[in-house]
């Protein structure tokens, strides 16, 4: 499994800080009540240390006044660290999960605007995972981050401040061993932050296999093949394993360095701060602060070195999500691009090519092709000839490499695309219907129209009579893709969509090929309807049922091999005469 280049942490963090802006007030307040708890985390051993001074220099001036005093101060300090951790814990973890929330939107609106080309190149589960799990930690490390940096940052300097004016020479003896612990922290660092990406990889891969058994249970179960998807799944999850285990290693390393270093700390202050005090350089009170502020000094090691963790997997997530997010959409709009209104349908292709990549061979070359308002073109040849490629140009699911396609004489590159595939119908071979009702699926052709629109358009697609006896009717669930349907029902759904959605120019790609003849008949009475009145584009297997069109194209992987009606080719005895021969009927 090869990795990305590691992002800087510059980088990450400098994309992730603008989430905060929403949330400035928040995150300013939840710092001041950082500090209010650190305030009264530090006070404590101040006044321990005048308890003890009082108490070993002159008793007499340690009064039940000053003791009451010192436990009402105490008190109101406590109660002030109550209500501030209250706010950091509640408010300031909603914070956390509000950024988490304009993350996952951001990122789902980014997968809405790339093209089919990434999809093709990228699998679904992995994109799950992104904008899943991915994103868990993000809500810890936005809350626990600036805090815990603030905090420690504050403890830090107070601290150091503090100890230096009870004796210098200890601080700077004790402080000098922390070096050596930062060296280790940004070693294991690295080991772990490189070992959670992985994780993260490989949760996506477990997604995936997931998803892919799950949808083709039918499939799996069709074929006895459930020992094979569960050996597939068990290594995938054992490699899961075995990168959780070496991350536990990393983890305790890191844990047991810190502890090494933390007692080596308390040794190196118990054994000099005993010389300072036999040499009369430090008194005990001073020294019983010190050790105090000593444990507060480690406590603020300790939390950053648990906080190294969450840190890491929190800038993993924020990395994955950077990588998606820095994924150019190569299908836009232009900056002046206009829409594209009172379509009449008139469609040209002129000297037309494409290629998926740059260094794949030509899908289409040189293709010109006039399709007048209204007309009908049907695409015929072998696979990989390039039909529903060249379909898929109209509405800009890809770019063409060279040339242009024109409706009603404007460069679809020069409108918006919105409007564009507002302009253009598809119906596929492989219908998609939404998890939901079958209402849902068809209103989905056009948001916001109305349930007697819907259920007109389900009449005009021949759909209206089996939808009446399901038993909900139109507010029957269809299963997740349409599963408690037949093909020639999904596909009379899809057919009521697109007629909802009433585009002047239409695409059936195969629409009819994957269904039985009855399925089949009826569908394409549908289809027949549909086609009345609009510019329509057929990609045909069945030869029969383009016999009408005005033009029809034979491609293959040279171009276009013939082309005329049905008649003329039937006439002139080539490719599609003999196409039609074989697999006409």
């Amino acid at each position: 499994m090869k990795d990305k280049p590691k992002m800087k942490m510059t980088y990450l963090l400098k994309r992730f800080l603008p989430y905060f802006k929403k949330y400035k007030g928040i995150l300013v307040f939840d710092l001041i009540c950082a500090s209010m708890t650190t305030v009264c985390e530090l006070v404590f051993p101040m006044l321990i240390r005048y308890i003890t001074n009082l108490g070993t220099t002159n008793i007499a001036l340690l009064t039940a006044s000053v003791i009451i005093k010192i436990g009402l101060l105490y008190l109101a300090l406590r109660i002030i660290d109550t209500a501030a951790n209250f706010y950091m814990a509640n408010t300031g973890h909603v914070m956390g999960a509000r950024i988490e929330t304009d993350m996952r939107r951001d990122l789902f609106a980014h997968f809405q605007r790339l093209s089919f080309s990434y999809y093709s190149n990228h699998k679904v589960g992995q994109l799950m995972s992104r904008i899943t799990s991915d994103l868990f930690d993000v809500t810890e490390f936005a809350h626990h981050g600036p805090e815990e940096i603030f905090i420690c940052l504050m403890k830090f300097a107070v601290s150091f401040t503090i100890l230096c004016t009870i004796n210098v020479p200890l601080t700077l003896i004790m402080f000098a061993t922390l070096p050596l612990i930062f060296i280790f922290v940004k070693f294991f660092n690295s080991l772990m932050r490189r070992n959670f990406k992985q994780q993260r990889v490989q949760i996506g891969e477990i997604n995936s296999q997931v998803e892919d058994s799950l949808l083709g249970i039918r499939v799996v179960k069709s074929f006895a093949n459930e020992e094979i998807e569960k050996d597939k799944f068990e290594n995938g999850n054992k490699q899961f394993l075995k990168l959780k285990r070496k991350g536990y290693t990393y983890m305790g390393g890191f844990s047991a360095t810190q502890r090494f270093f933390e007692g080596l700390m308390y040794l190196t202050v118990v054994v000099a701060g005993s010389f300072f005090i036999r040499g009369g350089s430090i008194n005990p009170a001073d020294f019983t602060a010190y050790l105090l502020y000593i444990g507060t000094l480690f406590s603020s090691i300790r939390t950053i070195i648990q906080f190294t963790e969450q840190f890491q997997r929190g800038m993993t997530g924020i990395e994955r999500f950077i990588e998606v997010m820095d994924t150019p959409a190569d299908i836009t709009d232009k900056e002046n691009a206009v829409e594209l209104t009172d379509v009449q349908g008139e469609i040209d292709f002129d000297n037309v090519s494409f290629r998926y990549n740059d260094d794949d061979k030509s899908v289409l070359e040189n293709i010109n092709l006039h399709i007048r308002k209204g007309g009908n073109v049907a695409l015929v040849g072998p696979s990989g000839g390039g039909k529903t490629t060249m379909c898929s140009l109209i509405p800009r699911f890809y770019d063409v490499t060279e040339g242009s396609i024109k409706i009603d004489g404007k460069d679809v590159r020069d409108v918006t695309l919105h409007s564009l595939r507002s302009a253009v119908g598809v119906v596929q071979q492989d219908v998609y219907l939404f998890s939901g009702t079958v209402i849902d699926n068809i209103l989905y052709g056009k948001p916001g129209a109305s349930r007697d629109d819907a259920v007109e358009a389900a009449k005009l697609a021949g759909a209206h009579e089996f939808i009446s006896e399901l038993p909900n009717g139109y507010d029957t669930y269809v299963g997740e893709r349409g599963v408690k349907l037949s093909g020639g029902q999904k596909q009379r759904i899809s057919i009521a969509r697109v007629f909802l959605k009433n585009p002047p120019i239409l695409v059936l790609d195969e629409a009819t090929s994957a269904l039985d003849n009855e399925s089949e008949k009826l569908v394409q009475e549908s289809l027949e309807k549909l086609a009345k009145g609009r510019t329509v584009v057929t990609i045909a297997h069945r030869l029969t049922t383009i016999k009408n069109a005005d033009t029809i194209l034979v491609l293959t992987e040279d171009g276009i091999a013939e082309q005329g009606s049905h008649a003329e080719l039937i006439a002139k005895n080539g490719m599609y005469a003999q196409m039609y021969n074989l697999y006409g009927v």
